[in-house]
């Protein structure tokens, strides 16, 4: 399975989380026992397994068994409500399903409001103290301790398919066109050796203290762990022990996003004082916009090792940007990669000339494509030409190649390195009675970058109440993970609305964003 790393290195900590750590040989024979077991229990290669945890070890020998059996992993966002889970599940059509005893719960929910979905395999991992597995599930441990423990046969590369916000509400599940039937398992060998060139080292130790559900956070752990690294998880990012972990396990790379950058820069003088950091080589960061300020100064604190990457769970990593070039070209997030073409089209449908705005598309030069998975008209609506897709930024290339983002073209909001559609939020809003009309966008928020805000144009003869701002918060908390609930509302007599009935958002954030020398 991963024998390259165990054949001299079995002992060697491959995945090491607080509770304790899975050696290179452990991990190997566990994912041997999970993919037995798996297939046993009828998964077939395209099939799905859908993950419901937290950041604990176990998740990296589900995402190892997934790669190695010709089954598609769907990750699910541990903040979600349990028919946000339930509908992921649905939609995937996942054939089996892995939480973790902190989730189990939130699953054992999830399959009450979709009862026929997960029809072959519902495990929980073992719970942690005070952590209680409903009866809905079985014994991840259990079925691995009676699952065979030998390498198995017929392998072949399998996936990984995160599921990202629509834009009308529901998220959709995005395919990638790497990850087709019968290719040989070696590839995956392939796809981590990629990692050389983000400076990441094959055989350090690699931190991931944000959400593996990101697809993000799971390119940069999994693909260092295919590669040799030592991955070390941290279950939830605080950020004096995220320095002390770093020194602790002699970390050599990581992930951020600029919501830890803020956090991180505020920690006492103390645990920073106290921070030593020589051992790290790489530190990438993207997911979200960040702040000059934020970042010169991660950049005077850590050194030039800090690289900003732009790209989408749809296109991968589409251009980057060493700290060096950052602090002569601020505010640029980089050039485009080897094998990724980048063109701005400006409103006449033509290339924009340099310096030019317009709308950002991208092309894999290597093959590289996606689809929505049950939805072929937002596939197309992605796609602009054949090959060249766009994720609905806007910004201008300069002179020497060098990108930069100026606003988005789609209303999305990103918080905390989270991607929000405020479809998704105003569809659930509308539904009160009480609500004619309603808008959802980003306003400025100093550490997250983005909070949600909402305003609502009311019924007639209704008014503004403590009462009507509890139901609407209820109504939001029943339906929407927290991170996607609007901080606020504000109410408006009437909707801006253009001659043709389309909605002038911009109208409504405008002024939140004046005087902040930004607007995204």
């Amino acid at each position: 399975m991963i024998a390259s790393q165990q054949s001299d290195r079995g002992d060697v900590p491959a995945v090491i989380d607080e509770w304790g750590a899975t050696s290179w040989s452990e991990i190997d024979e566990r994912t041997n026992r999970l993919i037995h077991h798996l297939r046993g229990a009828g998964v077939q290669p395209g099939d799905r397994v859908a993950l419901l945890s937290g950041n604990r070890r176990e998740i990296e020998e589900v995402y190892l068994a997934c790669m190695h059996a010709g089954w598609h992993c769907v990750p699910i966002n541990w903040h979600f409500a349990a028919d946000e889970a339930a509908y992921v599940l649905a939609d995937s059509g996942a054939s089996a399903l892995v939480a973790s005893s902190a989730y189990a719960g939130l699953a054992a929910e999830a399959l009450t409001i979709e009862p026929d979905s997960v029809s072959l395999a519902r495990l929980a991992m073992a719970p942690h103290e005070h952590e209680v597995v409903p009866d809905a599930l079985e014994s991840y441990e259990e079925a691995l301790a009676a699952a065979d423990p030998a390498e198995p046969d017929g392998q072949m590369l399998g996936g990984v398919m995160f599921y990202t916000s629509g834009t009308t509400g529901r998220p959709k599940g995005v395919r990638s066109t790497s990850w087709q039937p019968e290719t040989p398992v070696e590839v995956l060998s392939l796809m981590a050796s990629s990692v050389d060139g983000l400076g990441i080292p094959p055989h350090g130790r690699t931190l991931l203290c944000g959400p593996q559900y990101h697809s993000a956070q799971w390119a940069f752990s999994f693909l260092p762990l295919v590669a040799g690294s030592t991955v070390v998880m941290q279950a939830k990012f605080i950020p004096e022990q995220t320095l002390t972990m770093i020194d602790e396990h002699q970390v050599t790379n990581t992930h951020l996003v600029p919501t830890q950058f803020v956090r991180l820069l505020r920690v006492d003088s103390a645990a920073r004082d106290a921070f030593d950091g020589s051992s790290l080589v790489a530190v990438l960061h993207g997911a979200a916009p960040c702040a000059p300020d934020v970042k010169r100064s991660m950049i005077d604190w850590w050194g030039p090792k800090i690289s900003e990457y732009y790209g989408a769970t749809e296109g991968g990593i589409v251009t980057m940007i060493t700290a060096e070039e950052w602090v002569e070209r601020p505010g640029s997030v980089g050039t485009s990669m080897p094998i990724v073409e980048v063109k701005v089209v400006n409103a006449l449908g033509e290339t924009a000339a340099p310096n030019e705005e317009g709308v950002i598309h991208v092309r894999s030069l290597v093959g590289q494509d996606f689809e929505y998975l049950n939805a072929p008209e937002k596939t197309a609506e992605a796609h602009s030409e054949p090959g060249f897709m766009t994720m609905g930024d806007i910004g201008y290339l300069d002179e020497a190649g060098y990108l930069y983002l100026s606003d988005r073209k789609i209303d999305m909001i990103i918080s905390g390195g989270v991607n929000i559609y405020p479809a998704e939020v105003e569809a659930v809003l509308i539904s009160h009675p009480s609500v004619l009309d309603v808008a959802v966008f980003g306003v400025p928020n100093e550490e997250f970058g983005e909070e949600v805000k909402a305003t609502v144009q009311l019924v007639d003869d209704v008014g503004w109440s403590d009462d009507l701002a509890a139901e609407l918060e209820a109504l939001a908390r029943q339906h929407l993970a927290g991170y996607k609930r609007p901080r606020s509302f504000d109410v408006i007599h009437e909707m801006p609305r253009s001659a043709a009935g389309k909605l002038l958002k911009r109208q409504l954030r405008e002024p939140y964003w004046a005087g902040t020398g930004r607007s995204i």
